[in-house]
């Protein structure tokens, strides 16, 4: 049973390339999105991987980490709260919340583990999720944030 929901899951996230970055995939984003099952990693985990590999971005996705930095809020056009995560594979995320849209987190401390849906965009330290919010025109799909059960949206 377990092998195969492990192919489900792999279908699944063959699907989301193809459709979602057509131009940019490759038979070897595929081998690496097959490489999870004998890594160990969390299928989230993996599938952000894969994305930080062949440089993908404007996918959506969600996982969960560890907060190591709590950064300043960017204040820069419409405000975010800002704060780098670990993830298992030891691949690190900056997560960009849009405060204006959503509710700060208010105790956000370092150590904290924290659950994550949102829109990946690649660059060179691992990645950013941004859109951990609803979008009030219904345009695009809304994100969220778990931290402590409480969900932020």
């Amino acid at each position: 049973m377990k092998k195969f929901l492990v192919i489900i899951l792999i279908c699944i996230g063959a699907y989301a390339l193809i459709t979602h970055a057509p131009d940019r995939f490759s038979i070897n984003s595929l081998k690496s999105l097959l490489q999870f099952t004998k890594s160990g990693l969390s299928t989230s985990d993996q599938a952000i991987q894969n994305a930080f590999d062949n440089k993908l971005s404007d996918i959506q996705m969600g996982g969960s980490g560890k907060v190591i930095k709590i950064l300043p809020d960017d204040n820069d056009g419409s405000r975010h709260q800002r704060f780098i995560i670990k993830l298992d594979s030891s691949q690190t995320l900056l997560i960009a919340h849009n405060i204006d849209l959503a509710p700060e987190i208010k105790n956000l401390r370092v150590g904290d583990h924290i659950n994550f849906y949102g829109e990946y965009e690649w660059n060179a330290k691992g990645g950013v999720v941004h859109w951990t919010h609803h979008d009030p025109k219904n345009r695009h799909e809304g994100g969220w944030l778990n931290h402590g059960g409480k969900l932020y949206q």
